[in-house]
């Protein structure tokens, strides 16, 4: 029997967690069998703390540069990796975000890796004219490119830089809906949990505090309503650098004891079901993994209509509004703090049903495998 592939998958930073629900590097693990692939994951930067999460590939390498080293030229790291990759021979590699997709077309001018797949997880990454001239001139008949939504596939074929039609793919984002339910508490412990009022109809957040997130416009737009609906809240989990801005018009909104800044939750996905309404303002995002979240603890969602979610949005029957439009995200949230519980939960169903439909595990993971088989036969009839 001859030998399984070998597959390198690159990423910039250690994050592995302890639950992979949507964990799209582990997802693509689990999608490759193991009598058929030999998987390795190599971190550019850090590693686990010691009894931390790893990932389930076969292997884990944790090459630690610093910051600095991967600025610039990058010399010293280039050369590492390239030493590294010449030296286990691999057959494909999966680089995950810019910096290694950019570092991989560098170094496979020389390594001549058959496959190697590029996963763009958002918008701007080839905005510069120097990234878009390099893409052009490295980009080559080993390489496929995958966005993580239509709206991300459409913005890599708009560069005009290398990524066409044939070579760029839109492999949209999942979670596992199964795990992530199995963590989720009842409505009832997730309040509790979170010191949140059982009584309170409450609209939740979460993300980033950084201003992309665009929770400023979410605090102005509660803030014309909270005289209309006393018993409504609003709480967002996260932490980031805005924190004390948004504090300080939680204050200046008299909105204090009507929102909560929860700070950074390990595992978030844990209390969704606290809330009632899933609100997602973000001013640019490329796909928004979190409004999957919302949607899978069967909550009806409020997003902005950036191309990457608006199509999520209108499937899952929720409210698109302009990023930044105050009086658009202030009427739909007038709009579903108006209805009923039964109401309210029914638009929640239809969303979950729309995720099990559209955003099926299963699908992402035969997606890339499919992707996967497919550019190694290509390789191999091509005798690259």
């Amino acid at each position: 029997m001859s030998r399984p592939f070998k597959v390198l998958q690159l990423q910039p930073d250690y994050n592995v967690k302890s639950h992979d629900f949507a964990d799209l590097a582990e997802q693509i693990v689990k999608a490759l069998p193991a009598d058929r692939y030999e998987v390795t994951a190599a971190f550019l930067r850090g590693r686990p703390a010691p009894g931390g999460p790893v990932s389930r590939a076969a292997t884990s390498v944790y090459f630690e540069f610093s910051d600095a080293s991967l600025k610039g030229l990058r010399l010293r790291a280039m050369w590492q990796l390239y030493k590294f990759c010449r030296r286990e021979k691999f057959d494909v590699v999966v680089c995950n975000r810019f910096k290694p997709v950019n570092m991989m077309l560098q170094l496979n001018r020389w390594l001549k890796i058959p496959l190697c797949i590029g996963i763009s997880h958002g918008f701007g990454e080839y905005d510069r004219l120097y990234r878009r001239k390099q893409a052009q001139r490295w980009v080559d008949e080993h390489w496929r490119f995958v966005g993580v939504s239509p709206a991300v596939k459409q913005y890599l074929l708009d560069c005009n830089c290398g990524f066409t039609d044939s070579n760029t793919y839109a492999i949209t984002n999942a979670i596992d809906i199964e795990q992530a339910e199995a963590l989720q508490h009842s409505r009832e412990r997730a309040r509790e949990l979170l010191g949140i009022d059982p009584s309170v109809r409450l609209i939740g957040a979460l993300g980033r505090l950084v201003p992309v997130k665009g929770h400023t416009y979410l605090l102005q737009a509660f803030a014309a309503l909270k005289d209309k609906y006393p018993t409504a809240q609003l709480a967002i989990i996260g932490a980031g650098r805005e924190a004390s801005n948004l504090a300080a018009q939680i204050q200046s909104l008299g909105l204090d004891g009507r929102v909560q800044l929860l700070g950074f939750k390990e595992n978030a996905l844990q209390y969704v079901r606290a809330f009632d309404i899933w609100a997602m303002p973000s001013l640019a995002e490329g796909l928004g993994l979190a409004l999957l979240e919302g949607m899978s603890g069967r909550l009806p969602v409020i997003a902005s209509n950036v191309p990457a979610m608006l199509p999520l949005i209108k499937g899952a029957g929720g409210l698109a509004v302009e990023p930044a439009n105050v009086p658009e995200l202030t009427q739909a949230l007038d709009t579903y703090l108006a209805l009923p519980d039964e109401a309210l939960a029914q638009k929640g169903e239809q969303a979950y049903q729309y995720l099990q439909a559209q955003h099926d595990i299963e699908v992402f993971r035969q997606e890339y495998l499919d992707l996967i088989d497919s550019g190694l036969a290509q390789a191999r009839r091509n005798n690259v």
